[in-house]
């Protein structure tokens, strides 16, 4: 993978920053996991979840416990819960330490180690390999094991990445979620086939 090996790996100060806006500036980057085979996506959908103050976000009121711990961490490092039992999720920890403020990444456009992506998901069309928050870790191989680790020195990292001139950015309210809903926190590439959702 010598594209991405070559670009920057994201630094802990893009992360120290409010969860909207590095959702946002997110969209472009390129996440890659490097255990055992390597696979790697463009990030075009994102979900911001601002802590404290935020009713969907897993650390509402300052809420801890075992499960939710790593949301709670410094910034860049990554928090990955299990939703509803099936599917384990990968979110990245902003703003400052304490604050349980995180990016849930949401969908990929598979760029390498696509057979891999094809075995892991069951021989899904190649738009649905990364499609969602639960898919994308099945087809890069992500767990629990991954939770509370810091992105640089861990198995997945991100990547700088850019957006081509063409790509639009639109903010849209959040998905799958039953508090806070309205609020327009999840960031999609307008148009994007890989997105979760077209709208």
């Amino acid at each position: 993978m010598s594209g991405t090996r070559r670009a920057a790996t994201l630094p802990v100060r893009f992360f120290a920053r409010p969860a909207d806006v590095v959702a946002r500036e997110l969209l472009g980057a390129v996440m890659a996991s490097h255990d055992g085979a390597v696979t790697a996506g463009r990030i075009v959908e994102t979900e911001a979840y601002l802590g404290a103050d935020d009713p969907a976000a897993h650390g509402y009121l300052g809420r801890r416990n075992q499960r939710n711990a790593a949301i709670f961490g410094p910034p860049a490092s990554w928090y990955v819960y299990l939703s509803y039992g099936m599917h384990w999720c990968a979110n990245l920890v902003c703003a400052r330490e304490g604050e349980a403020a995180a990016v849930l990444i949401r969908a990929l456009e598979p760029l390498e180690g696509l057979d891999v992506m094809r075995a892991r998901r069951g021989g899904v069309p190649d738009h649905q390999l990364c499609s969602g928050p639960g898919k994308l870790c099945q087809a890069l191989g992500i767990t629990r094991s991954l939770d509370g680790a810091m992105m640089r020195r861990s198995p997945v990292t991100v990547h700088r990445g850019r957006l081509a001139e063409a790509d639009l950015v639109r903010a849209t309210p959040r998905i799958g979620i039953s508090k806070a809903v309205e609020w327009p926190l999840r960031f999609v590439l307008h148009g994007s086939r890989w997105a979760s959702r077209r709208r």
